[in-house]
């Protein structure tokens, strides 16, 4: 149990590592590209304050104070649990995350099983098949791939909400509003997540003891979901860590696509805005939530096959 636990502190320190870096990166991007965030405190260009109003609010958010300064009163209140407030909602960045944080779940949720679902039942279906079938599989995932998530949202939302009329375009009005949005970030993870799958699969069906299943008198269908896919679960687990990943980046360009409420279309206003606290509060979430997942991961894949190395 000892080294198990040391292997689990020194993860734990490399995730301190890894949102320490996430936020000292994200800070500096936003801090040394064009824009004033007092004039975004201000509500903006529009709002035309005076110069006299734009020093005392650079002056009360030390926006008047060196870069490197800057970050250290930050990174001193990240320490104390202190996100700060969004420069443009006016409100504490962990309340505005919480506002949006339910949509984004519930449609991440719906994706991650729906990809998980389908590229298993593709890849048990399609393994070590008939040519055809196998390069027809191949061939679709390839072009799944290739097609980026806004192009494929957009072709979807041409199809069946302005032609056919089927699903709304935009908006959260119950599971309709739901369908194009899963579907535009599923179809490239459901194709990556079965090439991985169906891959694993066609070595573990070339086994001995598959041969001897098959001999006991077992169904192919028996042998394949029986047998075979158990022993692909290590990456099966691992590709979840890989989904969540996959989901960082569609998930903002979905939501701002389909106008959905949530944390990436959320996170997308606020760095057009250089809301600061706003954009380092969301990459932190994000960061955090991605070392816990692979913690996780590299746990299950360990207790289910303990000869796993890279635990």
């Amino acid at each position: 149990m000892k080294p198990l636990f040391s292997r689990i502190l020194w993860r734990l320190l490399a995730g301190l590592g890894v949102l320490w870096g996430a936020a000292t990166l994200t800070f500096v991007a936003l801090n040394i590209t064009s824009g004033d965030p007092a004039i975004t405190i201000l509500g903006g260009i529009d709002a035309m304050p005076s110069p006299a109003v734009i020093a005392r609010v650079r002056s009360d958010y030390h926006l008047d104070r060196p870069l490197y300064e800057q970050y250290a009163i930050y990174l001193d209140k990240l320490a104390h649990g202190d996100l700060g407030e969004s420069y443009r909602l006016r409100i504490p960045v962990e309340h505005a995350i919480a506002q949006q944080l339910g949509a984004t779940l519930q449609l991440a949720a719906l994706t991650g099983s729906f990809s998980l679902v389908t590229s298993v039942f593709i890849a048990v279906f399609t393994a070590r098949r008939t040519p055809w079938l196998r390069r027809m599989s191949s061939t679709t995932e390839l072009v799944a791939t290739s097609i980026p998530s806004f192009v494929l949202g957009l072709i979807l939302l041409l199809i069946f909400s302005f032609r056919l009329h089927w699903l709304p375009a935009s908006g959260q009005r119950g599971w309709p509003s739901l369908v194009l949005p899963t579907l535009t970030m599923s179809v490239p993870m459901i194709a990556v997540a079965t090439q991985v799958l169906r891959n694993e699969l066609e070595e573990i069906l070339e086994q001995p003891f598959i041969v001897t299943a098959r001999a006991r008198g077992l169904s192919e269908t028996g042998v394949r979901l029986g047998h075979a896919l158990r022993h692909a679960l290590v990456p099966l687990v691992t590709l979840s860590g890989f989904f969540f990943g996959m989901m960082l980046g569609g998930v903002v360009i979905t939501e701002t696509l389909f106008a959905r409420q949530g944390v990436g279309r959320l996170i997308a206003d606020a760095t057009s805005n250089k809301d600061v606290p706003l954009v380092v509060g969301i990459t932190l979430l994000t960061a955090t939530v991605y070392v816990v997942l692979n913690l996780v991961v590299d746990l299950i894949n360990a207790a289910i096959d303990p000869r796993t190395k890279s635990f």
